[in-house]
């Protein structure tokens, strides 16, 4: 797909959809994450021409939102045409994460493990060398997913991070 160069401007993020497998279990999940309840709890959609926007032939969904300080997270089940897990692995092309920026990462992850979330791997503090700018040095980061597989990460930004 060729895309030209011209500039644009879309600056804000309004939300980001993550398309589950049961809707119910991503509610329970997302509500104890983000210590929030959705604002739409179970609504639902049916509709071709919206699943064709979408280049599907049809879309049947359940959905419910999130509405945090920034960003909106919308989670949707399609019961119609029901999809497979894409086993998004950090690496693939195509896969993305949803990051929550904390300002106690450690005292964050601690509760996040005490109460049962599996991490990827070891946390991890940026050091010299590793990541530039500089200014950088000292963000601490850790990975998870969600039920369905969706990467997420916590991170204490620092420098070059920080917005």
């Amino acid at each position: 797909m060729a895309v030209s160069s011209t500039p644009i401007g879309l600056t804000r993020a309004a939300h980001v959809g993550i398309s589950v497998s049961d809707l119910d279990v991503s509610i329970a999940f997302y509500k104890a994450l983000t210590g929030t309840d959705p604002v739409v709890a179970d609504e639902t959609m049916n509709s071709v021409p919206f699943g064709g926007s979408q280049g599907l032939p049809t879309a049947k969904l359940r959905y419910a939102t999130f509405n945090l300080d920034n960003v909106g997270i919308d989670l949707i089940q399609f019961q119609e045409p029901v999809g497979q897990r894409t086993n998004g692995v950090a690496n693939r092309p195509g896969s993305m994460h949803l990051c929550f920026k904390v300002d106690d990462f450690d005292a964050v992850h601690r509760r996040m493990k005490d109460a049962g979330y599996d991490f990827l791997g070891d946390d991890y503090t940026f050091l010299a060398g590793e990541v530039t700018p500089e200014a950088a040095l000292g963000t601490k980061v850790a990975y998870f997913n969600d039920p369905d597989g969706t990467n997420l990460e916590i991170i204490q930004p620092e420098g070059g991070f920080a917005n």
